[in-house]
C-alpha cells in the first residue's frame, strides 16, 4: 500500500472542511539527542515513526505496528497541516507529542469511519531520517487513467481502492477495511473540495494535490 499517496489524497478531503479553530496545535518535545546540528525544514524528505490516537485513546494508525516508517515531504501538503507545522525544526532521533485540532487535521468531515468529524488527533512521533527531496509525485497524473487531463469520480474511487489494498497479498488492517467501506464518502468529500466549478470533474487546474512534474 502506497501510504504516502493515500494520505496525500485524504488530506484533500479534509482541507476545507475545517470548522473554526477553537484550539491551537500543541507540540511537546519529549526527547532530543545530543549533538543535533541538522534540523528538519520545509521541503525536506522526512522518515517518521508514529502512533496516532483519538481523544478516547483509540489507536487509528501506527507505523510501529507495520514495522515500516513513513516517508513524506514536509510542507507541500502531502500530510495534514498539523504535521506540516508540527514537525519543523526536529533533529534525527527526536521524539515529540502532537495534539492537532480538527482544523489542522481532517476537519468537520473526518476521514471515513476511521476518524470522526471534528476529531482532535494525538500523535507520538519520532524522526528517523532527514533525506534529500526527490521529485514530488504527480498524484493527478497517477489518478488520470484515461489521460484526458480531467479526474472523474470513478478514477478517484479506483485510485483510492488500489492504494489501500496491499500489493503483497498481506491482510488489510481493520482501519483500512473501514476506509474502503466508506471510500464513496471520501470521494464525495474530495469532489466537494476540488471540483470548483461543480461540473462533475476535477481539472488539472482545480486539483490542489501534488502535480509538479510534466503532464
Amino acid at each position: 500500500m502506497t501510504l504516502r499517496c493515500v494520505l496525500a489524497v485524504l488530506a484533500l478531503a479534509g482541507a476545507t472542511f475545517a470548522g473554526p479553530e477553537v484550539t491551537e496545535l500543541k507540540v511537546e518535545v519529549v526527547s532530543v539527542p545530543e549533538g543535533c546540528t541538522v534540523k528538519s525544514k520545509q521541503g525536506d524528505m522526512l522518515t517518521m515513526h508514529y502512533t496516532g490516537t483519538l481523544e478516547n485513546g483509540h489507536k487509528f494508525d501506527s507505523s510501529y505496528d507495520r514495522d515500516q516508517p513513513f516517508t513524506f515531504q514536509l510542507g507541500v501538503g502531502q500530510v495534514i497541516k498539523g504535521w506540516d507545522q508540527g514537525l519543523v525544526d526536529m533533529c534525527v532521533g527526536e521524539k515529540r507529542k502532537l495534539v492537532i485540532p480538527a482544523s489542522l487535521g481532517y476537519g468537520d468531515r473526518g476521514a471515513g469511519n476511521v476518524i470522526p468529524g471534528g476529531a482532535t488527533l494525538f500523535f507520538d512521533v519520532e524522526l528517523i531520517n532527514i533525506g534529500d527531496t526527490p521529485p514530488t509525485t504527480n498524484v493527478f497524473k497517477e489518478i488520470d487513467a484515461d489521460k484526458d487531463n480531467m479526474l472523474s469520480r470513478e478514477e478517484v474511487s479506483d485510485y483510492l481502492k488500489k492504494q489501500m489494498v496491499p500489493q503483497d497479498g498481506s491482510e488489510m488492517s481493520e482501519d483500512v477495511k473501514q476506509m474502503l467501506e466508506s471510500h464513496d464518502k471520501l470521494v464525495e468529500e474530495i469532489f466537494q473540495h476540488e471540483d470548483k466549478d461543480k461540473n462533475g470533474f476535477i481539472s488539472h487546474e482545480e486539483f490542489s494535490g501534488p502535480k509538479h512534474d510534466e503532464l
